[in-house]
């Protein structure tokens, strides 16, 4: 796997690329993390598929975006598609976790032409957004200036905190060591907390979701909804939901995991990809 930089229109973004032949996964992470919330997951799949996994302007990117960047979920919605446009990506099966799924959300709902299917994995829907405490203290933190949302930030590297259920603690079981990494760029570059803070800042229109849930049922490609049994930020049964509303959506629920179910269980995740890349081939 090597580390490529794009220039895209908001500005540089740092993409995972495992090259090689079969299926092409483009992998999406949420707020406040970066690619390698999939290095696992990516190490089961890349014998058999090319995974891509950009480093989006959500608050862990690398490099300061435009100060005329659209960082709103939408925005980045349309920045991904960019991305796909930009490195020729045909026939994606797009997955995304957390905020990611959200994104992936926004782009089933408009045309995604390069897309072939979707991966939900245990993700913001319907009107869970920003979703459960963890989300809406994030948000709220995103009014301060961003001068104070760094110092708010701060606190993030004591472990405790971090495993606390405003934080990371209801997010993963396993991942703390990925957590301390991805708050080291807000609290050490003012570029990225500026980023940061205009994502969360944009990050308040709770009807996003629930509009795009509206157009679901005319997404007719084929749908994986990837679960966490015991989720408690996004609630099992909006993946259940979001199943059904899909023409070609299938359900698979994990156990022993929190929403980032990439951290906690990889191998289960990508077990669950592989059969769904596999029999949609097959279709």
């Amino acid at each position: 796997m090597t580390t490529e930089e794009i220039e895209l229109s908001a500005g540089t973004v740092a993409y995972r690329d495992t090259g090689g032949d079969g299926p092409v996964l483009v992998l999406l992470h949420g707020l406040m993390m970066d690619a390698s919330l999939w290095d696992e997951t990516i190490t089961e799949l890349a014998a058999d598929h090319r995974c891509v996994a950009p480093t989006l302007p959500l608050g862990a990117h690398g490099h300061g975006m435009r100060a005329d960047a659209d960082l709103s979920l939408p925005g980045v919605a349309r920045l991904v598609a960019e991305f796909l446009d930009r490195l020729d990506l045909r026939d994606v099966i797009l997955v995304g976790n957390d905020t990611g799924g959200a994104l992936v959300q926004l782009m089933m709902v408009d045309g995604a032409a390069r897309v072939a299917g979707v991966v939900l994995v245990s993700c913001d829907a319907f009107d869970n957004f920003p979703p459960g405490l963890t989300g809406r203290t994030l948000v709220l933190s995103g009014r301060l200036p961003p001068r104070l949302f760094g110092m708010f930030m701060q606190q993030m590297r004591l472990r405790p905190l971090r495993r606390t259920p405003v934080a990371f603690g209801w997010l993963t079981l396993r991942g703390d060591a990925a957590t301390a990494r991805w708050i080291r760029p807000v609290l050490e570059r003012p570029e990225i907390r500026r980023d940061a803070v205009r994502t969360l800042r944009a990050a308040a229109d709770t009807g996003l979701l629930l509009a795009a849930a509206d157009r679901l049922p005319r997404f007719d490609r084929p749908a994986l909804v990837v679960w966490a049994r015991g989720d408690r930020v996004m609630p099992p049964e909006h993946g259940r939901r979001l199943a059904a509303l899909l023409p070609r959506g299938r359900l698979v629920e994990i156990d022993d995991s929190y929403t980032l179910v990439p951290l906690d269980r990889p191998t289960e995740l990508a077990r669950a990809i592989r059969e769904f890349t596999r029999s949609s081939a097959a279709t």
